[in-house]
């Protein structure tokens, strides 16, 4: 009996402890919602800086982090220097970002705001007409959609991201 005991006492213990450990671990963002099922997404279009329109169908087959952003956003400008470093992460081999400015600013001004931040390593796109902000639904900047290489939203986050953070990193490598 003292065995049976003991036994049952040791398996609990291991699956208490094991599951614990091989838990997937997500980021712990307080608005970050991620989708049961991934969300297909169609007809994404934007445009560059040179005014020409681009289809996120361009970007198939690689990790997409869309941040929809504005030049007068405080948490915006705390958040892109890191959205900056991400881009360029050795731990990822087919990220793309593609900030995405709803501000209605110009390209001048988009342009002074990476000068003022040192961006150095993103583009620069548009959503002019805020069609795009409201196709996402967007209920605050900046807002980030994360979306996987089949062109699916599989989760996003409203508000501030510290892109530097190991563990966000270590999430989003599961999606490259």
């Amino acid at each position: 009996m003292k065995f049976l005991t003991l036994k049952f006492i040791l398996v609990f213990i291991y699956l208490i402890s094991s599951s614990s450990s091989y838990a997937i671990q997500e980021p712990n963002l307080k608005n970050l919602v991620i989708h049961k099922d991934p969300v297909k997404l169609e007809k994404i279009n934007f445009k560059n800086i040179h005014n020409e329109t681009i289809n996120l169908k361009r970007f198939e087959n690689s990790l997409v982090i869309i941040n929809f952003w504005a030049t007068w956003c405080a948490p915006c400008i705390e958040e892109m220097p890191s959205l900056d470093r991400l881009q360029t992460s050795p731990a990822f081999n087919n990220l793309e970002i593609i900030p995405i400015n709803i501000g209605r600013d110009g390209i001048e001004k988009s342009k002074n705001f990476y000068k003022k931040l040192k961006i150095k390593n993103l583009k620069i796109y548009f959503d002019k007409d805020v069609e795009l902000a409201n196709q996402f639904l967007l209920r605050g900047l900046p807002t980030t959609v994360f979306i996987n290489k089949k062109g699916e939203e599989f989760a996003r986050v409203i508000g501030f991201v510290d892109f530097d953070d190991k563990k966000i990193i270590k999430w989003l490598q599961k999606y490259d």
